[in-house]
């Protein structure tokens, strides 16, 4: 069975120790983060788990849709949503931008 989470976030950039990083971020929070997180302990339980514990997800964008994985966040408790730069591209999102994005788990 598909699980559909809808979540709207902020997206960010992760900069890393240097300073220059180019991964774009959404962080996946609240009642959606809650979601995943029941998820991955099902999946857990079942034997399924994914290395670091993330998981794969369908997402869309706008009109784009991607094959991916989130990953879970210890720092906010959160999940973490990479999202690509032909994605960022071709829904004409920049650092700072609230995103609408559907996942199905």
């Amino acid at each position: 069975m598909t699980e559909r989470i809808v979540h709207t976030g902020r997206l960010w950039r992760w900069t890393g120790a240097s300073g220059n990083g180019t991964w774009h971020f959404i962080t996946i929070d609240g009642e959606a983060g809650e979601a995943l997180s029941g998820t991955a302990l099902m999946r857990k339980l079942e034997g399924n788990a994914r290395g670091f514990g993330s998981l794969k997800v369908k997402a869309r964008i706008g009109a784009s849709t991607f094959a991916t994985s989130v990953f879970p966040s210890k720092a906010d408790g959160g999940w973490l949503l990479p999202v690509k730069r032909a994605i960022r591209r071709d829904e004409d999102l920049a650092e700072g931008d609230e995103v609408e994005v559907l996942l199905e788990v």
